[in-house]
Order: structure tokens, then C-alpha cells, then sequence
């Protein structure tokens, strides 16, 4: 039997464990992280319309027990009450351009799927 002494690294990758990774936009799970972070948003906020994601600029994902969503999202002033309670796919983004408003955010989303928890730790707009 002849073992060699010779030492092979496996190959060299851009991924290390735990670091965050780019990740589609379009990804739905993104989408939905999306979402989650908007909701805390209109929790927070005191506008009298509630704000739904117009654009996700980019977005990555960290793997830490459960998965750490990082994003960069575009949200918009809907035509919504808060009061009413609606669901935000069927609320329109405000046409009066007195009543626009465009934010640029930047959301932390922790999911971890297996206990069905979210977290929003970071909500800056």
C-alpha cells in the first residue's frame, strides 16, 4: 500500500461559509423577505399610507442559522390607508405627484424556516 505525502487544498472558492452571497432579485424568497421588511416599516412609520416595495436594487443572502437577508429595496407610497388593512399586492402606487414618495431602504431579514420565525432587526429608509 503507498499513500502520498502530497497535500491537494480542494479548490479555492469565491463562497466562504457564513459569508453573504449575491442572490437574484427576482429570487421569490427574496421577494418575500422583501415584503417582510416593508411590513416593519409601516409598523414603524407614521404616514397615513402604507408603502410597498417598488424595486429590489440588490440583495444577498448570509446563511446563519436560518438565512440572513440583506437588502437594498426601493419603496413607494401607496393609495392604501394603513386603516383599511388591505393587502399590499392589490394597492396601487400613488399617482398625484404631491402624494409621491419614493424611499431608498435598506433591510436585515432573518427567516428561519424551520421553527416558521422571521426577524426584521434592520430597518433604515
Amino acid at each position: 500500500c503507498v499513500v502520498s505525502a502530497t497535500y491537494l487544498p480542494p479548490p479555492h472558492s469565491t463562497v466562504k461559509p457564513g459569508f453573504p452571497v449575491p442572490v437574484s432579485t427576482n429570487n421569490p424568497r427574496v421577494r418575500k423577505a422583501a415584503r417582510f421588511g416593508v411590513d416593519r416599516y409601516n409598523n414603524g412609520s407614521n404616514d397615513l399610507f402604507l408603502f410597498k416595495e417598488a424595486q429590489i436594487q440588490k440583495a444577498m443572502v448570509q446563511i446563519v442559522r436560518g438565512l440572513k437577508y440583506l437588502l437594498h429595496v426601493d419603496i413607494g407610497r401607496t393609495t392604501c390607508e394603513k386603516r383599511e388593512h388591505p393587502s399590499l399586492d392589490s394597492c396601487h402606487f400613488q399617482r398625484k405627484k404631491n402624494m409621491q414618495q419614493m424611499l431608498r431602504c435598506y433591510f436585515e431579514v432573518w427567516i428561519t424556516p424551520w421553527l416558521h420565525e422571521v426577524y426584521v432587526p434592520v430597518v433604515l429608509c
